[in-house]
């Protein structure tokens, strides 16, 4: 909780420093990065340097945080901080990091606001930063303990021990352990990070869904192939490698499984939503409801652009088919010939669906899919805090 003396200060000064957010991460970066390249190079993701998106998605995040604490200052944010815990955890961020970032943040607002960081409101949002900075720490050593390791030891080799086309841009690789011992367990709807060397020298990670259930001899990640697509924009440095040069027999580092879009236990209904690569969770999702024989009433919403797009198709229909109270829906922009029952032309439709009662909804694909079928679900009276979704890349959610 925010101390009695720093809400007002922050109250005051939250429109200008909301204001300047992207002025402000724009330079915490570049000064950080001036003092550890190695960081850009190793540590974060080159591309959403470069588009911005990182930036968008901490500024948003400050933002939220700040508000929360001033305006419903009873509350925690552990909604805003989950995610970024989880997220943290998969990249092996350790406590000593908040300190660096501390410095050039802070540093940054005093350079770009000037005069009106008084002492008084210095010290106001360096409270901000710690409140939000220590809870991640907690959150974050709560997640290496449930995993049995150090702080930020969650790096592990495997080997890829198969590969399979699913798509005209994805492709899955099946992960194992060197050692012949089984994986480790995991909680249907995580992901993994994967860290790759590329050609200049660089050690890209990037995020990859679990596409199986847990409790396989493998692990299971499916990687859609990030192309340009204006032919500005880089293509995407760790899937074009992956998809190049990954084969059977190579080893590669993989994190611990991370990520908080996970089943609520019990029979409550299900609506599992995906667009496009945002299918993976889902599977995991699906194939555990069928290994443990789940009689939920579980409905499911794809949207592609292609059958020839839809990672997993043949899968996903024959998961959906072991589940006695499960139903199907998809949506391609170009659906082909034939077009079964269950197949719908054009963008998804969720007021189509008939839903029941207390349904928990789970959400994965890009921005707009899933902050449309939001909309959609919370129009028809769900609430809020029944949907439950992931974003692949930085969560630009709280900055729209």
């Amino acid at each position: 909780m925010l101390s009695t003396q720093s809400i007002p200060v922050v109250r005051a000064t939250l429109p200008a420093v909301g204001a300047s957010l992207g002025s402000i991460t724009e330079l915490f970066y570049r000064r950080m990065f001036e003092e550890r390249p190695d960081l850009l190079r190793s540590l974060f993701n080159r591309a959403n340097q470069a588009n911005g998106a990182q930036r968008e998605a901490l500024a948003g995040a400050v933002a939220a945080f700040a508000t929360t604490l001033v305006e419903r200052p009873g509350e925690r944010p552990d909604a805003v901080l989950g995610r970024i815990a989880h997220k943290h955890a998969s990249l092996g961020i350790t406590s000593d990091q908040y300190t660096l970032v501390g410095r050039h943040l802070m540093g940054a607002v005093g350079e770009v606001l000037g005069d009106a960081v008084t002492p008084e409101v210095a010290a106001a949002w360096d409270e901000v930063y710690w409140l939000m900075a220590n809870a991640l720490i907690a959150m974050e050593a709560r997640l290496y303990a449930g995993a049995g390791v150090e702080n930020g030891a969650v790096w592990q080799d495997m080997e890829i021990a198969g590969r399979t086309e699913e798509s005209v841009d994805a492709a899955s690789f099946e992960l194992r352990r060197p050692d012949g011992d089984p994986t480790g367990p995991f909680t249907p709807g995580q992901y993994v990070s994967v860290r790759v060397e590329l050609p200049d020298g660089a050690k890209q990670i990037r995020q990859y869904s679990l596409s199986t259930a847990p409790g396989r001899k493998t692990w299971r990640i499916t990687v859609k192939r990030e192309r340009s697509a204006d032919g500005r924009a880089p293509e995407g440095e760790v899937s074009s490698w992956l998809h190049a040069h990954a084969r059977p027999g190579d080893i590669v580092k993989v994190s611990l499984p991370f990520g908080d879009l996970v089943l609520p236990e019990g029979d409550s209904p299900l609506l599992l939503a995906s667009a496009g690569i945002g299918v993976t969770p889902m599977l995991s999702m699906l194939d555990h409801l069928a290994d443990t024989s789940a009689e939920r009433h579980v409905t499911v919403l794809h949207a592609d652009r292609s059958p020839a797009h839809h990672a997993h198709r043949l899968e996903m229909e024959e998961l959906v088919g072991r589940l006695p109270n499960a139903a199907l829906h998809v949506w391609y922009e170009t659906p082909g010939e034939p077009v079964a029952p269950h197949v719908h032309e054009g963008l998804a439709d969720v007021t189509r669906l008939s839903l029941r009662e207390g349904v928990s909804a789970f959400l994965c694909g890009p921005l707009p899919f899933m902050q449309a079928v939001r909309g959609d679900l919370l129009a028809r009276g769900i609430g809020p805090k029944d949907v439950h979704y992931e974003v692949f890349g930085p969560d630009l959610w709280l900055s729209k």
